[in-house]
């Protein structure tokens, strides 16, 4: 019998959690029976072993973070809308490292996986803040891995500790902003 209150929803948010305290690759279903309390058996009950806690999350990051950038850019244009969706998606990922590593080099089974719907509403938020650019149809797809690049690479730099040598994080990334604005403006006047 399923403990009360645990359900695959919760085992997965407790597993995201987890996640983000220990790191992604320090997840096992044993900390996570642990962190819920109950035996590692039993989540078996509401997940499909390891690698399914581990795509569920992935999941459930992918929205959190498409929610993140979609509101922050909702309402806003060219580059307010990129400054808000960056530092929105920077944020995501420096409050939830473990959870947001779990997306990385995870593959959707198939176009109704929800991680594939999950994937495809970041994507759209992003496009949504592209939009204003008036990017050509034919550099579309280009300015998007551009985007996400900058942001993913960025964010988990500073979530790892990567920027050691200097202050002036937060400086260095509205540079990037700016720098990006500048350069999707420039490719959109190409045309």
């Amino acid at each position: 019998m399923p403990r009360s209150g645990l359900d695959p929803a919760a085992v997965v948010a407790a597993g995201a959690d987890l996640a983000d305290e220990v790191g992604f690759a320090n997840l096992t279903m044993g900390l996570l029976a642990e962190r819920v309390g109950v035996r590692t058996p039993s989540l078996y009950k509401h997940v499909g072993g390891q690698e399914d806690l581990n795509r569920r999350i992935a999941a459930r990051a992918l929205g959190e973070a498409a929610d993140a950038v979609g509101g922050a850019a909702l309402g806003h244009a060219g580059r307010d809308a990129l400054a808000a969706a960056a530092r929105a998606f920077r944020a995501f990922v420096l409050a939830h490292p473990g959870r947001y590593a779990a997306t990385i080099g995870t593959e959707p089974a198939g176009p109704d996986d929800p991680l594939a719907v999950a994937g495809e509403r970041l994507l759209g938020a992003f496009t949504a803040v592209l939009s204003g650019y008036e990017i050509p149809e034919s550099d579309a797809d280009h300015a998007l891995r551009t985007l996400r690049s900058l942001c993913h690479g960025f964010a988990t730099l500073q979530a790892d500790n990567g920027f050691q040598w200097s202050s002036g994080i937060d400086e260095s990334f509205d540079w990037l902003i700016a720098f990006t604005d500048r350069g999707l403006r420039a490719t959109a006047r190409r045309t």
